[in-house]
């Protein structure tokens, strides 16, 4: 561990690369609760961000002083396409798939899980090539921040790298676009709308996200029980906003199999303040990054498991 200061704030860098040794390093921080700004964990080339990001998202014992404010990945782009064409190496991550030629690699899975991802080095390749990494990129994970860089350098920290908040909003719902399978079917991102819940409808959505986390070989959703064609998917990073018929608005976020639903942070009047000037985001929305998607009928298995509760 390291402390530096900048700016006047005090920074903790941690760095590791095996959870374990990670989670005593927080750990020993809370002997010296309030010292630090800002705590930096920085994980080797090597590290699947899924594996860390649920644990200081959701381990109240960790303190409220504490919280997971974003996951930031640096993306080499004159060498990105080496690194997601790679080979995997064999039982190196979990859940690591290979089907019909397509495989994630480690580059993909930390662009995937990324809030923000800083495309670094743009001054060593030619603009089309820029364009087509970032195409690349944003087919993978369309919901990330993408900054365009050389040295690494960014005008600002705050907002860019850091305050990024990344788990307590859903703004970034507005930028997500439509799956690109064609540019990279390992992993992709899609977005499928969601009907104006009842009090029981919310709870019917939140039973499917259980199925669909938790067993997601399993039989217990609607479209694998009338299909004869099963797909197989892997949930990396959710999140949502639903609308409720009452006229509150929850958030959804997710990190594999870990999600919850919350109030959205800000209230209800001041997304519905903003929804006025653009009436089609007064509306539900999920986002799903991951692998397996772009074959997979999640918008018409979640309707049909809605209308299972009328």
């Amino acid at each position: 561990m390291a402390e530096k200061w900048k700016n006047g704030l005090n920074w903790l860098m941690v760095a590791f690369a095996a959870l374990d040794s990670g989670v005593n390093a927080i750990e020993s921080l809370m002997e010296r609760r309030g010292a630090f700004d800002y705590i930096l964990l920085e994980t080797s080339g090597l590290a699947d961000p899924g594996n860390i990001a649920p644990l200081f998202w959701v381990d109240d014992g960790l303190g409220s002083s504490i919280y997971l404010d974003g996951i930031v990945t640096l993306v080499d782009v004159k060498n990105i396409q080496l690194s997601l064409d790679e080979e995997p190496i064999e039982n190196s991550l979990p859940n690591m798939e290979v089907a019909r030629g397509q495989h994630a690699t480690t580059a993909h899975l930390q662009i995937s899980y990324a809030d923000v991802i800083v495309l670094n080095k743009s001054d060593t390749v030619s603009a089309e090539q820029l364009q087509q990494a970032r195409e690349k990129i944003e087919a993978i994970n369309s919901l990330a921040t993408v900054h365009v860089t050389n040295y690494g350098q960014v005008q600002n920290l705050e907002g860019v790298l850091l305050d990024l908040h990344a788990y307590s909003g859903v703004d970034s719902l507005e930028t997500a676009r439509a799956v690109h399978s064609h540019l990279d079917p390992a992993i992709t991102t899609i977005s499928i709308a969601v009907p104006i819940l009842s009090d029981s409808g919310l709870a019917r959505l939140e039973a499917w996200l259980r199925n669909l986390l938790w067993e997601p070989n399993g039989d217990l959703l609607p479209s694998r029980q009338t299909s004869t064609k099963n797909y197989e998917v892997s949930i990396h990073r959710l999140k949502g906003r639903l609308i409720l018929q009452s006229g509150s608005i929850k958030m959804v976020q997710g990190v594999r199999d870990v999600f919850e639903v919350t109030d959205l942070e800000g209230g209800t009047a001041t997304f519905t303040a903003r929804a006025t000037k653009h009436p089609s985001d007064l509306a539900g929305k999920l986002v799903f990054i991951g692998k397996g998607l772009a074959s997979a009928p999640l918008g018409e298995d979640l309707l049909a498991y809605l209308e299972n509760d009328q």
